[in-house]
């Protein structure tokens, strides 16, 4: 198989409902998104994908999506407040966790018909969660 991987960065605020702990409160991260494409058989370029084509069609989505954005949970009362403030946000179904963003990520690029085979987002330096294809 081959693979090729991109990186993305992003900035955005969240927080996590009927959680003790630091991230009950709304607070920010720099979060990085680590995109993995496999294919069996490279393109007439012999490429898995063009990196600058991969970019673009990514880089498009998060800025839509995620980038300076507060990420809540649709069930969270804030998201309300914040709206009704002209504040941009993305409502997820389940708490935005590392983990549920990593597997809304994939999903979305695999809607655009992309190669998905991994998503791995860093919430930090140092914490990462990643949801890849079943095997």
């Amino acid at each position: 198989m081959h693979k090729i991987k991109k990186t993305f960065h992003l900035a955005y605020g969240h927080r996590l409902l009927n959680y003790k702990g630091k991230c009950e409160n709304l607070h920010g991260h720099n979060g990085v998104v680590e995109i993995t494409l496999e294919t069996a058989r490279l393109n007439s370029e012999k490429m898995v994908m063009d990196f600058t084509e991969l970019g673009k069609k990514m880089k498009t989505w998060l800025d839509v999506n995620l980038d300076h954005k507060v990420i809540l949970a649709k069930a969270d009362p804030l998201a309300r407040v914040l709206a009704g403030e002209g504040q941009a946000c993305y409502l997820t179904a389940e708490n935005p966790t590392a983990e549920i963003l990593a597997k809304l990520i994939f999903d979305s690029a695999g809607a655009m018909k992309l190669p998905v085979a991994e998503v791995a987002f860093w919430e930090t330096p140092t914490s990462m969660a990643s949801y890849s294809r079943q095997r």
